[in-house]
């Protein structure tokens, strides 16, 4: 750890995150790694659909980042999903290519053939969605999670088992589950999930005990986000020893979604000092091609990889921007815009717009002479016209202004 983790040339974060009574309560794996979910779970979101070409120039806009793993897909689902993980596969694009499947050997079967190096097989762990979702025995669940789970262990795959509604389940229902088929089947590694988005941040820790307790496999967070909480409870998941993270791109996936990635990576880096191996600049390009090939809506204001983050319109940060320069950014900004790839910083102008932001694009403009007066003219015309459209002015609106405040000046 550096000696001021929150602020380096890139970030500023703040310092309390590392004060000795708060890292005592954090325990971090050595290593932390990203399983990518975006070409399959994401997939699942209502609407999308990724065809065999977004699926590769997607896996490898995730290798370029540097991402450990990719989850290509679910080959159970139809031929050309198994083509896409297969075509991934042989790409060799440098992270390891997963498998999703149920807990039934057909399944395993499908992702052998696809050459993946490893599988994350699905099963109720919930009494009441095995029995009213599914209506299914109780123990059809823990034998079909046996059998298969050795068996997908025998064909040579790393087994991540991947129990549904754990989160809603009774506890010892679900420790006895994971704990037979760590004994009499195989698990390379468990699943935390919580499939409907359901724990509070504050119950990760507990869970993690729990499981803990019981087995002793390294740990995988998949959590939703139909309360907003995915971040916070993977962060603090990870702070709990969980190793590897499940997310997608833009946090797409079914009802509200998965965790987002690009969020978790950051926070990760710049307030917890904990380093993915990953090349961050990458985030915004892979975010807007994730966005175009899904068609998803991203607000202009998404953490990381909005559009209009580093647009300023207020007149006060404007002038912190004019004040603090490059090399003082972050005075403004918690995170440099090259760290995630993101464009330059930009004042725009509008309503909120004020001294320093026309004074900012009459310099951009090569504009000068303009006395006090007129600027603040010319700010006035700003403001109604910002006011009228409710919008932010083009540049030739701008010019438009200026040269009609500056001829009747003459005149």
């Amino acid at each position: 750890m550096s000696q001021t983790p929150w602020h380096t040339t890139d970030w500023f974060t703040s310092p309390w995150n590392f004060a000795p009574e708060v890292l005592a309560d954090i325990h971090l794996p050595p290593k932390v790694r990203i399983h990518d979910i975006t070409l399959r779970d994401g997939e699942q979101q209502a609407g999308i659909v990724f065809n065999m070409d977004d699926k590769l120039r997607i896996a490898e806009k995730l290798a370029e980042l540097g991402v450990q793993r990719i989850e290509a897909g679910m080959p159970i689902v139809s031929p050309s999903d198994a083509a896409a993980i297969k075509e991934i596969v042989k790409r060799n694009l440098g992270p390891e290519i997963f498998a999703f499947s149920r807990c039934m050997i057909d399944d395993v079967k499908r992702a052998v053939d696809c050459g993946v190096q490893g599988v994350v097989m699905e099963v109720p762990s919930s009494q009441h969605i095995v029995q009213k979702a599914y209506r299914w025995e109780l123990e059809k669940a823990i034998e079909l999670s046996i059998t298969s789970t050795r068996y997908a262990h025998e064909q040579g795959l790393y087994v991540v088992f991947f129990p549904i509604d754990s989160s809603r389940a009774e506890i010892d229902w679900f420790l006895d589950l994971i704990t037979r088929v760590a004994t009499e089947g195989h698990m390379d590694a468990l699943a935390v999930v919580d499939t409907f988005g359901v724990l509070s941040p504050h119950a990760i820790p507990y869970l993690v005990k729990k499981i803990r307790a019981r087995i002793k496999q390294p740990l995988e967070a998949h959590f939703h986000m139909d309360y907003g909480m995915g971040v916070a409870n993977t962060i603090l998941g990870v702070a709990s020893g969980i190793e590897v993270i499940h997310s997608t791109v833009l946090g797409i996936g079914e009802r509200a979604g998965n965790t987002p990635m690009e969020e978790t990576v950051l926070a990760l880096r710049t307030m917890y000092d904990c380093d993915l191996g990953l090349n961050l600049n990458v985030l915004t390009d892979l975010a807007r091609l994730v966005r175009d090939l899904s068609g998803s809506y991203v607000p202009s204001n998404r953490p990381v990889v909005g559009e209009m983050l580093y647009n300023v319109e207020s007149g006060i940060i404007t002038s912190w921007v004019r004040n603090c320069g490059h090399a003082d950014i972050t005075e403004v900004f918690p995170f440099r815009w090259e760290l995630v790839g993101q464009r330059p910083v930009q004042p725009v102008l509008g309503k909120g717009s004020g001294v320093d932001s026309v004074k900012f694009w009459l310099d951009k403009l090569g504009i000068d002479g303009a006395s006090e007066e007129e600027v603040m003219e010319i700010l006035v015309r700003v403001k109604a016209l910002s006011l009228q459209h409710k919008r932010l002015l083009s540049e030739d609106e701008f010019r438009g202004i200026v040269a009609s405040v500056l001829d009747a000046a003459a005149v």
